[in-house]
């Protein structure tokens, strides 16, 4: 059973930014997938368990945004 965690990300405004978004959230354990909205600044992440908020926090801080 996959685990969708659904979280809003400060600003982001291009596909640049939705992609390093992305390639830090994919480097977390049990992640499948990332889906990003910029227009929302929404990101969905699939993944095989539920993730740890903290850990996701720190992915998309690495990558250089907040979560909103």
């Amino acid at each position: 059973m996959s685990h969708i965690t659904t979280i809003s990300v400060a600003g982001m405004t291009c596909g640049h930014c939705a992609a390093s978004v992305t390639t830090e959230l994919q480097q977390l354990d049990g992640v499948t997938d990332v889906h990003v909205n910029l227009d929302k600044g929404a990101v969905a992440i699939i993944s095989a368990e539920p993730l740890d908020q903290e850990a996701i926090t720190a992915a998309v801080e690495e990558a250089g945004y907040n979560i909103a």
